[in-house]
Formats: C-alpha cells, structure tokens, sequence
C-alpha cells in the first residue's frame, strides 16, 4: 500500500540475552521504535493533542517470526510500510534484515482511539487530514 520507510539501529548490549542473541521481546521496541519515526517522518506522532481531546493509537494485535539473530553491535536495518490503513485501523508490516540477512518479519495493528480522562479509549474514524499523511508516500 505505501512506500518503505527505513530506520536503522545497532544492537545494544542490554538488549541482549544470556545467550548473546537479542531477546524476542526487543524486536517490539525495535518495531515501536520504527513506527514512531515513520510517524515523525509525515508530521503526526502515537499522541496527537486537539480541541477535540487526545488521539493515541492502542495496540491490537502484534506478531513477529524470527528467520535468524541478531548479536551485540549488529547494525539491523527495520523496513517498514503501512499495509492496510482501514476506516478506524493500521496494520504497519516490518522487515529486518542485517547485511542481507533475513532475520525477522513482524506486523502490528493499532486502532485510533479518542481518549478522554477516566474513562476507556474510545475508537474513532481516523480523521481525515491524519488519513491523508498516513496516505502520502514519502
């Protein structure tokens, strides 16, 4: 659906495990990382304030399957695109890969929500001029 967008990262020792590989659960900071840079990227940001109240972006669902680790100083290079962008809804798709190798795919979809003190998110439509900077390609 859109175009890719890159971020880069090198492997930091606390994000390794006793085993000296990266441990499973930092290839979704790694991912929320990326994603926020790729919001960055087109002006919007996971928290967006308005008169309207605040607009974040729970998470609903999230995956990622490993082909091969990644090591302490290892430079891994995250590939990120908007898969699907529903009416309330993205699905980011993320790719790692680290001089060449295939090591992860991952995917998350977030849902727009309004948030209002106290009370549960509640989903929203995603505006329109936020729709339209999601849309755009880099």
């Amino acid at each position: 659906m859109s175009s890719i967008f890159k971020s880069l990262r090198q492997v930091e020792f606390r994000d390794t495990d006793a085993a000296g590989i990266v441990h499973f659960s930092v290839f979704f900071l790694y991912m929320e990382e990326a994603e926020h840079e790729l919001l960055r990227s087109r002006g919007l940001s996971v928290l967006e304030h308005s008169d309207q109240g605040t607009i974040s972006w729970p998470r609903v669902s999230c995956r990622c399957d490993y082909r091969s680790p990644l090591r302490f100083e290892d430079r891994v290079q995250i590939d990120v695109s908007i898969a699907r962008l529903g009416s309330k809804s993205i699905t980011y798709a993320f790719v790692f890969s680290c001089e060449g190798r295939s090591v992860a795919e991952g995917e998350v979809t977030a849902v727009c929500c309004r948030l209002v003190a106290n009370e549960a998110p509640q989903s929203i439509e995603i505006p329109d001029w936020m729709r339209q900077r999601l849309a755009d390609q880099p």
